[in-house]
C-alpha cells in the first residue's frame, strides 16, 4: 500500500506524548534580572537554543533563541507548571535547559526554570515557561501571536514581559504582581 506517508508523523507525535505525560514539579529559584552574566548555560536537551537575545519583528522586540526564533509563553502555564504536553509541544516546542543572554543584551526579568514531566528542565523568563512555534520557520517570524489553541492563547515574549503591542507590565513594587497571568 502506498499510504505510509502518515507513519511517520504518527509515529513522532506518540513519542511527543509519550514523553510529555503527567504534570510538572515546581520551578527552581529564577536568576535575578537578565544580562549577559546571568545563570550558568547547559546544554540543551532540545533545537530550542541556549543563548536568548532580543530580535525585531512586526510586532516590536521579542525574545528569540540563538537562531533567531521568537520566544512565546501560553496564558494558561503556571509559573510552576507547563500546560503544553503532548501533541501540544510537538507544535510549540519548550525551551529545553537552562538559558544565558547574549553579550550586550539586557533584560529587566529574571529567568528561572521549570521541572516538566520525564524530568526535563523547561526555561522560564518572568516565571513564563517559553516555547518556539513549529510555523516559525525564519527569525523575525511571529506567527504564533495570539493564537488561540491548545486551550488558551498564545503570546511572543516581549522583554518587558507585556503582551506585544501592549503597555509594559507595572514594575515589581505594584501591587499588582503575579507575573502577567490572568490576562
Amino acid at each position: 500500500m502506498h499510504n505510509r506517508w502518515w507513519a511517520a508523523p504518527v509515529l513522532a507525535a506518540a513519542v511527543a506524548l509519550l514523553a510529555a505525560c503527567g504534570s510538572s514539579s515546581p520551578s527552581t529559584s529564577p536568576t535575578s534580572p537578565s544580562t549577559n552574566t546571568s545563570s550558568a548555560a547547559t546544554t540543551p536537551q532540545s533545537g530550542s537554543g541556549g543563548m536568548i537575545k532580543t530580535g525585531s519583528t512586526s510586532l516590536g522586540t521579542v525574545l528569540t533563541n540563538a537562531q533567531g526564533k521568537t520566544l512565546y509563553w501560553f496564558a494558561i502555564d503556571t509559573p510552576t507548571t507547563s500546560k503544553c504536553t503532548g501533541s501540544c509541544a510537538t507544535f510549540w516546542p519548550p525551551v529545553i535547559g537552562t538559558v544565558t543572554v547574549a553579550a550586550g543584551t539586557t533584560l529587566p526579568h529574571a529567568f528561572g526554570t521549570i521541572s516538566r514531566s520525564g524530568g526535563q528542565v523547561q526555561a522560564t523568563y518572568d516565571g513564563h515557561p517559553l516555547y518556539t512555534y513549529a510555523g516559525d520557520s525564519a527569525p523575525g517570524q511571529v506567527n504564533g501571536n495570539g493564537k488561540n489553541v491548545s486551550g488558551g492563547l498564545w503570546w511572543a515574549m516581549t522583554p518587558s514581559g507585556a503582551k506585544p503591542g501592549a503597555a509594559p507590565k507595572a514594575s515589581s513594587s505594584s501591587t499588582s504582581g503575579g507575573g502577567g497571568y490572568g490576562y
